[in-house]
């Protein structure tokens, strides 16, 4: 102890400690800073596959929706095309009602048919089935087929003068266009 007494630390020793203690704690730094380094990497790539996540449950949504989307619409056009079909016979009826007989034998038969056609319209309007009210309109080509022209006083150029076959619609669709005549 003496020693260290008559002999005080010089400031050589004073600055070799301190580099000692700095090369002693920059390890710990730059280990410390590695691992922030490393925590913020981390996060980064977790931010990252968050995103990626949310995204494909999106589309994921989206491809759901849009399969139920085309389901229903395969089954309205399937519902369409049968529909379809019930309207010749719909009209058939019309026209066999419109020339019914007025005897008293003649009479019970139209009313069966008149029945039968009763039944089928309260079926078409069950699943969703409209006639169009094309009466006193302009010409749509959109709604209507037009299969004839005629010059007419009494309309003007475009307006429907007669509906030759009624048109029917099922929800915003058209399913069968009305036929008609316009005037010219």
């Amino acid at each position: 102890m003496k020693n260290d007494k008559q002999n005080p630390p010089k400031e050589e020793e004073f600055e070799m400690e301190d580099q000692k203690q700095e090369t002693e704690s920059t390890p710990e730094l730059s280990e410390a800073e590695e691992l922030k380094m490393h925590l913020e990497a981390l996060e980064i790539k977790s931010i990252e596959n968050m995103d990626g996540w949310q995204r494909s449950q999106a589309e994921f949504s989206n491809y759901k929706k849009r399969v139920a989307r085309d389901q229903e619409q395969i089954q309205q056009d399937l519902k369409g095309k049968i529909i379809k079909r019930y309207l010749e016979i719909l009209d058939d009826l019309e026209r066999a009602l419109s020339n019914k007989p007025q005897d008293d034998e003649g009479q019970e038969w139209a009313q069966g048919i008149e029945l039968v056609y009763r039944k089928l319209k309260s079926y078409m309007d069950t699943e969703g089935v409209v006639e169009m009210d094309v009466s006193a309109g302009i010409f749509d080509p959109n709604m209507h087929e037009a299969i004839a022209q005629e010059v007419s006083e009494n309309h003007e150029s475009g307006e429907i003068i007669e509906v030759l076959q009624s048109g029917y619609m099922i929800g915003n669709r058209v399913l069968r266009p009305a036929v008609v005549k316009v005037a010219e």
